[in-house]
Parts: C-alpha cells; structure tokens; sequence
C-alpha cells in the first residue's frame, strides 16, 4: 500500500477533470436499440430420468443503418481553379546532328555575350550596305572556314571567333599591314616567333592556313584566361594585353566600371568587338536584314599532303589539277617557286582540296614512273667577278626576274658567297616562273576605314595593324638569317614577264 500524499490526490484530480471535459465535449455516440424476439421453447418432456430444459432460438437481428458522414462546414469558400490544356511541346533541337550548312554550326556554337552599343549599329549599317564586300569575303572564307570551326570546336572557344578574320583580313590570308602584321591572323613578326610560327627566305608561316590559325587560337586563348571576358580578350588581341590592363587600372582608380565599353581605348579597338558583333547579328538572322548568305558545305575542304621531295610550286599544281592561284590560295606561306622537303628545312606538307588528293598521288606516281623532275631549279652560289647582270644572263633570266625570284630589294648589297635560286637547265623553268613576292590585299577589299590614331601595341600584337590600311606590297626580302630585310615598297601587283 503507498501513502496518497496532497500532491498526487492534487494532480490525479486534475487528470479527471480533464478526462471529464474531453468526455463531454465529444459527441455522444447512442448505439441503436434492438427488441429481443427470443422465444423459449420447451424440452420434450415424459422422458425419465431427464429434467425439462428451455433454449432459447436466436432470430436474425437487423443491420443498423448505414451512417452518412457530413463533413463540417468551411470557414470560407474554396478558390475556384480553371484547368488549361497543356502548352505545346517545345521543338528540340539535336545539336549533336551534323549540320549540312556551316552556318548552321557557327549559329549553334556561338557563346559570347552580346554587346550592345550603338557602334555596333554603326558597323552593321556598314556592311549591310555593302552586300557585295560580304559576298567576296564569304566566298573567300570557304576554303578556310570549316577548318577553323573545327578548330574552335575541339578547343570548346565560341564559334564567333571564325568570323574574326573577317574584322582582322577580309579572310584574305596574303593582307599586309602598315604594322607588318601579316596573314589571316594579322601576326607581327615578333608575336608569330613567339607562337613558333617560322618565317624565312622560304616561307612565312603567318600566311600558313593551319599554322597561324593554331598560333592564333593559342594566342586567345591565353588572352582570355588573363582576361576572363571575351569582349576584353579580343581588345588585348587588337590593342595589346598590356595596353588593356593599364586602361583597366586606370579605371579602377577612378572607381569606374572596367568592362570594355567603360574603357578608354583608341578609336580602332573601341569600334573592333562592335564589328564582331555585327557580323555576328547578321550570320544570326541573315533573313532580318534581307541578306542571303551562301550556303558553305559541313564538310573538311582541304587536307594535308607529304611531299617526297623538293617540289615546284608550278609541278605541285599541274599534278593536283589546279591553276597556281588556286594552289597558293590554299599554300600563302611560300616566298619562293620552290618547296622544301623536311629534310632541307621545309615544312614537307602542302595543302590541297580535299577532291584533289587522289589525283594528286596518281599523277605524281606518273610523272616519276617517267623520271621526270620534281623541281627545275637549283641553288646557285655567286662567284668572284660575277654580278647580277651575268648570272642573270647564264641562267636565261631577266636581272629584274632574278631579283625578284630572290627577293632582293634595290638597296640589297648582293656580294660573291651570296646563294641564289635559279633556273636547273637555261630556259627550262623560264615559262613556269611564278610572281614570287605575292600581292596581297586588293583596295577593294579593304575593310572600313576608321579615323583616329591607333594606339601602341604592347607584347604580342601588332602596334598599329589597323585592318584599313591593307595594301598591296610585297614580302620579306630576307636571305636566310645574316641578310638585312629591306623596306617593304608598297607596289602594285607584278606582271609576269
């Protein structure tokens, strides 16, 4: 037995009253009530030795009704909601499909920002109106554009970039600038060193297709990683990475945004990404302004070939079937009629479309099957007593085409020792000799001209490579590595002798 203390009497009759308020709020649940109908009925009886007993029968009871449940009534009346039919499915679009036209493909890859400014109106007026400067441009680009969307692509850069040549050259790989800047590209000559892009009596590699694209694909991206915006990254590319972060510094000293239309920048790189984009809003929606831009196959244009041998430039075209234009078109990188094996300090590898290749192969197994030659010149080395003038002459040369086939430039001091490309037999190679020092821009490909100074180039760029001034010129003038490089004079294109 326990002892009931006052405090657990007080606290059992606080849990009966509240079990006591609870009972009485619920709802007393009234079972239904049921009549017996059980009758007795009696035993048989007269049985000795058995006592009468009564049982009861158990008549069927009746199912109690059914209960309807009501439920309680809302507080307030329920928001009335109208069911739509399902909005049409959006159109997907597989981007993982090969596209037919290339354009399709830069439009799929683009991902740079937009830029919005009134100068990229300016630059979109300018070219709408010049539907004819597009077409050759676009016509022009077809033999370089899938090469480097592929490129842009492997790389994951925004497929805007392939429209960058466009800005920097007319995709004309053979520009030259007032900068030096050369090629599709527009490399200095220091900025192509430091991208390892060779340049020698040979060759120049910045007009090289597949070269200079890889050096300038390098050279953005670097840019943009120093950079982190792409609209930042192609100022460096114009004007200099330096030269952009100094605008950057200063704007941040004087609390100013630092994005590319905050910057202060000379008068061609602040019109340079408003170019972009403008071709980039008409490559978009080419039907919005009533452009028709040509369509350009989805498939490699050109490949790549070995060459067995020191090879003519004049040769190399007749065995693939093409005029020598067409040939340099896809080769720009040769200073010379002649091109080098690996062996000799050549690149080896010439560029041909890609129809071309078998043919190229089966006419060439034809031409050695007859022991015919690959080149039909030689290097000559100038001996004592000799000018210009006699070895012009023992070769069957004009002393103007001997100057030119070598690159040497009127104030060039050519003295015995001097090594010289000539002619293998007297007047073999005569009516294959090939315009050596290659015109480049034509004035009626020059992209707008802008007014303004340009500002200094810094490491890497040119300094003031403005794309207007693309001229026709000549090329290097250089021999090997120990002779001066000439002025480049700014003459027109030369005539075949």
């Amino acid at each position: 037995m326990f002892k009931l203390t006052p405090a657990l009497a007080e606290t059992l009759a606080s849990i009966a009253l509240c079990l006591f308020c609870a009972a009485s709020a619920a709802e007393p649940v009234v079972a239904p009530v049921v009549e017996s109908s059980m009758k007795p009925v009696a035993a048989p009886v007269g049985e000795p030795g058995i006592k009468p007993t009564v049982t009861w029968d158990k008549p069927a009871t009746a199912a109690p009704p059914a209960q309807t449940l009501t439920p309680p009534p809302m507080p307030f009346p329920m928001p009335t909601v109208e069911l739509k039919p399902p909005p049409p499915s959006l159109t997907t679009v597989d981007l993982t499909r090969p596209q037919d036209d290339l354009w399709n493909r830069i439009r799929n890859g683009f991902g740079m920002p937009d830029l919005d400014s009134p100068l990229v109106q300016q630059q979109q007026a300018w070219f709408l109106a010049r539907p004819e400067y597009l077409r050759r441009v676009v016509e022009r680009s077809r033999r370089y554009m899938y090469y480097i969307v592929d490129e842009l692509e492997k790389r994951g850069m925004p497929t805007e970039l392939a429209l960058l040549p466009v800005v920097e050259s007319a995709y004309n790989p053979m520009a030259y600038s007032r900068a030096h800047a050369s090629g599709m590209w527009q490399f200095i000559p220091s900025t192509g060193k430091n991208y390892r892009l060779d340049q020698n009596w040979w060759m120049d590699q910045r007009r090289d297709i597949i070269a200079s694209t890889g050096a300038a694909l390098d050279y953005l991206q670097t840019i943009y990683e120093m950079q982190g915006d792409w609209h930042l990254a192609l100022a460096s590319y114009n004007w200099g990475e330096n030269a952009v972060a100094n605008a950057i510094s200063k704007n941040k000293a004087k609390g100013l945004p630092t994005d590319y239309l905050s910057l202060t920048m000379p008068k061609e790189t602040q019109a340079y990404v408003p170019k972009l984009q403008a071709l980039k809003n008409i490559v978009a929606q080419p039907e919005l302004f009533n452009i028709t831009l040509d369509p350009i196959p989805n498939v490699p244009y050109f490949e790549t070939v070995d060459i067995p041998a020191n090879m003519d430039v004049a040769v190399a075209a007749r065995l693939a079937e093409m005029t020598v234009e067409e040939f340099l078109a896809l080769n720009p990188a040769l200073n010379r009629p002649v091109i080098l094996d690996k062996g000799k300090g050549g690149n080896s590898a010439i560029v041909l479309p890609a129809e071309k290749v078998d043919v190229f192969f089966a006419n060439l197994a034809s031409h050695r099957s007859h022991n015919k030659p690959l080149t039909n010149w030689q290097a000559y080395t100038i001996k004592n007593g000799e000018t210009l003038e006699s070895v012009a002459k023992t070769h069957g040369l004009t002393v103007a085409r001997l100057k030119q086939v070598n690159g040497i430039s009127p104030k060039m001091r050519v003295r015995p020792g001097h090594t010289l490309l000539v002619p293998a037999k007297p007047g073999v190679a005569a009516s294959n000799l090939l315009s050596v020092n290659l015109p480049v821009a034509t004035p009626d490909d020059k992209p707008e001209k802008t007014k303004g100074k340009a500002g200094k180039r810094q490491h890497g760029k040119k300094t003031a490579a403005k794309n207007e001034h693309l001229r026709t010129a000549k090329k290097p003038a250089t021999k090997n590595e120990h002779v001066k490089t000439a002025k480049k004079p700014a003459t027109g294109r030369k005539k075949p002798l």
